[in-house]
């Protein structure tokens, strides 16, 4: 696939145009309000072409604005299995969230009452597919790699966890509206050449959480887009959460969940800083 980007980002100029652009400028990813970044045309479905344009960044959007679904994986780093003391599967264990679960890199989230008690956060790598994929084999699987994005798989632990309450699916804990944040930026993979060397930090109200390396992982990217592909298409735009590492608050001694207010920020190496306010509906 042809790079016409290094990092896309979606905003609004001083007059509230929507537009995308092109981040070529790593040092600008802690603050992008006020960046002056090069203009593209196009969108997800027509493809992006580079122009000769500017324009300021007033506010920062989600990069995506939409997603068909989302791909999610469970228990993909080894270290996090070893934290949850549970067995590595033979495969990779997929769940889903639909498309309303799609929230801003800066967005407050609103929390219902139902998912606020054990409210947890997963600080994962956003994988966005480019073009229609269907059995795609591994050694190709990156050509159908968009870009890469911070993700925040937020997890309401009560409704996930007990078998009685679950029967053992991960889907309804995870698929309330604005449950997958994503953004500031979709780096392509001209700016991240390999997607199993990116470290990772969470944090939770400025306090490191997570920190990691996605060389943890148990099935690389290659591995989850062939396999999650398989007799499946998986349409462009598509984003596949590909797991989080050890640190989650649910396996932490003592246990510690989200609060009202509680700021979290999830940093990939080079992809800027996913950072939402939880919101806790009355």
């Amino acid at each position: 696939m042809e790079h016409t980007f290094h990092r896309l980002v979606r905003f609004e100029d001083g007059n509230g145009t929507t537009l995308y652009g092109d981040v070529t400028d790593p040092s600008v990813l802690s603050d992008l309000v006020g960046a002056t970044v090069a203009v593209l045309d196009g969108d997800l479905d027509t493809g992006f072409v580079k122009t000769t344009r500017k324009a300021i960044i007033n506010k920062v959007l989600c990069p995506l604005e939409r997603v068909p679904y989302f791909v999610c994986i469970g228990l993909n780093y080894k270290k996090h299995a070893e934290e949850a003391n549970l067995a590595i599967a033979e495969n990779p264990v997929i769940f889903a969230k639909p498309p309303d679960a799609l929230a801003g890199p800066s967005s407050s989230i609103p929390i219902p009452l139902l998912a606020q008690p054990r409210l947890d956060y997963e600080g994962e790598l956003g994988v966005v597919i480019g073009r229609d994929a269907r059995d795609v084999p591994a050694a190709s699987a990156l050509s159908f790699v968009l870009g890469y994005v911070n993700a925040n798989d937020l997890s309401a632990r009560h409704l996930q966890m007990p078998a009685a309450v679950s029967g053992g699916q991960f889907c309804f804990a995870k698929s309330f509206d604005g449950f997958a944040p994503l953004g500031p930026v979709v780096a392509s993979p001209a700016a991240v050449p390999d997607p199993q060397a990116l470290g990772l930090v969470t944090r939770v109200n400025g306090e490191t959480r997570q920190e990691s390396s996605t060389a943890d992982m148990i099935w690389g990217v290659r591995e989850l887009v062939a396999f999650a592909s398989q007799g499946t298409t998986l349409r462009r735009g598509t984003v596949i959460l590909t797991g989080t590492p050890s640190g989650v608050g649910l396996f932490m001694e003592p246990q510690r969940f989200l609060e009202d207010g509680d700021v979290v920020e999830v940093s990939f190496d080079g992809l800027g800083t996913l950072r939402n306010t939880m919101q806790f509906q009355k």
